[in-house]
């Protein structure tokens, strides 16, 4: 294999908000193609209980959007509230400024993506215990983490969303998916303008990594 190519793919694959082409029409055939790829995923006792629901219709676009708008407002007072009151500080305040301006951008412009992918799970956690809730999304979030890989890998940015889950009943009725079915994320998909990303600043894996015992270094 040409690692050095998987190595780029693999740090580079960010979440991509303000440089998202809102303008540039996705061809179906490229999403078509990414999810035949993800669906290469594993899942728990194989069994493939994914489903992957597509957005292109402008309404529900619109609607999904304005709840997404509404569910991140929350969210950021409430972020910002909790973050006072215990005093946090930053690790790296510029680089979390352009993260807060980024989701802002894109929490205004969800509605204007040209493609929405919600990738869905047969099956409900809210009262199964830590096991049966790891197998549940350890069925799905594989297979759309892959569909991203497989997006960058041909010009395309995507952005790792919940927070339109706030809102799961009245998006699950926008689109008429089965009250069985879990929604795992909302993906808004499109190309991507600049050339290319650079990896993440993050703390080195050494730090957060543990032999043998919590807390134990190599």
């Amino acid at each position: 294999m040409d690692l050095a190519t998987i190595d780029k793919l693999l740090t580079t694959t960010r979440s991509v908000r303000k440089r998202l082409d809102l303008d540039r029409p996705v061809p179906p055939e490229v999403i078509e193609e990414c999810l035949e790829i993800a669906i290469q995923a594993p899942t728990g006792g194989n069994s493939q209980g994914w489903h992957f629901l597509v957005i292109t219709d402008a309404e529900k676009k619109t609607q999904i959007g304005e709840l997404y708008k509404q569910s991140f407002f929350i969210y950021a007072r409430s972020n910002h509230e909790q973050a006072e009151s215990r005093g946090d500080r930053d690790h790296d305040p510029k680089q979390q400024s352009r993260v807060v301006k980024s989701a802002l951008f894109l929490a205004q412009n969800m509605s204007r993506v040209p493609v929405m992918v919600i990738p869905c799970i047969e099956g409900r956690v809210e009262t199964a215990g830590p096991m049966a809730q790891a197998g549940l999304y350890g069925s799905i979030l594989p297979a759309a983490w892959s569909f991203m890989f497989a997006l960058r890998a041909r010009g395309l940015g995507a952005a790792w969303t919940t927070l339109h889950l706030r809102y799961e009943n009245e998006i699950a009725e926008i689109l008429g998916i089965p009250r069985y079915v879990t929604q795992a994320a909302l993906l808004p998909v499109a190309y991507y303008t600049g050339d290319d990303f650079q990896p993440a600043r993050r703390v080195p894996a050494r730090e957060v990594t543990s032999w043998n015992s919590w807390g134990s270094r190599r």
